[in-house]
């Protein structure tokens, strides 16, 4: 029986960040705990490319493209929804988590869903403090995992 797991080894990755400037004073703070994992994995700035979109439903649409650049080996998708008093909240959270699904079955590149969906302004500043509870880090060190698990799945066909 194989075992193929991620491993450490970045070198060489491409890596796409789509994030949504709506609630930017959370989605900034995603981003930053994002390129915060991507240095810590050693996956430079150079090999980054960030391309930003005016609000979560439009995120899904964005990394499907971004995912058919050559050499982008994964994406990480972020925005942030906070509830509201309409039904609005329900349909942008369902659109973007379907949306970033088929994108990545579309495309075969793996794709990190760091799109909060919070009741509160309060969960979502949580979610977004500083360090690797940030979602925006955990979604990127996802995509890194992705990323090379994939890489290793392609070598051994």
């Amino acid at each position: 029986m194989a075992t193929v797991q991620g491993s450490h080894d970045v070198g060489g990755l491409r890596i796409g960040i789509v994030v949504a400037r709506f609630n930017d004073f959370v989605t900034t703070r995603l981003l930053s705990g994002a390129r915060e994992a991507l240095a810590a994995a050693g996956v430079g700035d150079d090999a980054v490319d960030v391309v930003w979109v005016p609000g979560a439903f439009e995120v899904p649409a964005a990394a499907q493209r971004v995912a058919l650049m050559r050499g982008v080996a994964a994406v990480i998708c972020l925005g942030c929804v906070i509830r509201g008093g309409t039904p609005h909240f329900d349909y942008i959270c369902s659109a973007a988590a379907h949306g970033v699904i088929q994108a990545a079955s579309l495309t075969g590149v793996p794709m990190a869903f760091g799109i909060l969906t919070t009741d509160s302004v309060e969960q979502a500043v949580e979610r977004a403090a500083a360090g690797p509870s940030n979602k925006g880090y955990e979604a990127a060190s996802a995509a890194l995992e992705m990323a090379t698990v994939f890489r290793a799945l392609g070598a051994r066909a």
